[in-house]
C-alpha cells in the first residue's frame, strides 16, 4: 500500500481502526516492565497511545502524515506523548539494541522485502528485548473473501506463516507462536471473522 492510500484512510474524521489498542497487544504489554517501545507501522496511533498511557516511553513511525496528525490528536486527548515521524525504514535512525519492546501490529511488507525488513528492526531490539507480533495469516485470504470488512492484504505474499515466522526470527526465544482464528472489532476495517498469527519472542 502506498503513502497515498494510508494519507486517504487517515484522513477521515473518524479512526480507521478504532482508538482502542490491539487486543493482543494490550494482553501482552501487561505482562512487561514498562520501559522504551518501537511500533513501525503505528497508523493513528492506538497502539503508541496506549503505550503510553501505561508508562511507556513510546517511538512510532509511519509512511503516513495524517496517521501522525491523528496520532497527536488522540495523545493530546489521553495527556501523552509519543515521538512518532513520518518515513520510510531506511530513513530511521534510532541506536542499535536502544528498545526493550518491538510491536508488529498488521505491518505487512511486500513478500520480497519482509525478510530484510524484519532484520532491520531486530537491530533497534535490545538483547533480551521482548517482540510481538499479530498479523494475518495466508489462511486470512478465505475469510477476507468471504467477508471484505475483516480487513488484510490480497497478496498472500504479504502475509504471515509459523514458517515465515520462524525463519525471519531465528534469532528469537519463542514465547508465543499461533495462528488463530479471532473475531476483530477494530473500527471500520477490521470487522469479523479472521484468521491470525501471533508471536511473542524474546531476543537472545
Amino acid at each position: 500500500m502506498t503513502k497515498e492510500f494510508w494519507n486517504s484512510r487517515y484522513a477521515e474524521e473518524s479512526f480507521a481502526y478504532g482508538v482502542e489498542p490491539n487486543a493482543f497487544f494490550k494482553e501482552q504489554l501487561t505482562k512487561l516492565k514498562p520501559g522504551k517501545i518501537l511500533i513501525p507501522g503505528d497508523g493513528e496511533g492506538r497502539n503508541g497511545v496506549y503505550a503510553a498511557t501505561q508508562g511507556w516511553e513510546v517511538s512510532s513511525f509511519d509512511l503516513s502524515s495524517e496517521g501522525k496528525r491523528k496520532a497527536e490528536l488522540l495523545a493530546k486527548e489521553k495527556g501523552v506523548q509519543i515521538d512518532y515521524r513520518v518515513g520510510e525504514l531506511a530513513q530511521m535512525d534510532y541506536p542499535e539494541e536502544y528498545f526493550d519492546a518491538l510491536l508488529l501490529v498488521f505491518a505487512h511488507f511486500p513478500e520480497k522485502l519482509r525478510k530484510d525488513y524484519h532484520h532491520r528492526l531486530i537491530k533497534f531490539l535490545k538483547k533480551g528485548g521482548v517482540l510481538i507480533i499479530e498479523g494475518f495469516s495466508k489462511e486470512h485470504l478465505e475469510y477476507s473473501a468471504a467477508n471484505p470488512k475483516s480487513g488484510g492484504p490480497k497478496d498472500i505474499g504479504m502475509l504471515y506463516s509459523e514458517d515465515e515466522i520462524r525463519s525471519d526470527f531465528q534469532s528469537f526465544n519463542v514465547r508465543i507462536l499461533s495462528t488463530e482464528v479471532v473475531e476483530l472489532q477494530e473500527g471500520l476495517f477490521h470487522q469479523g471473522t479472521s484468521s491470525l498469527i501471533r508471536f511473542v519472542g524474546t531476543r537472545s
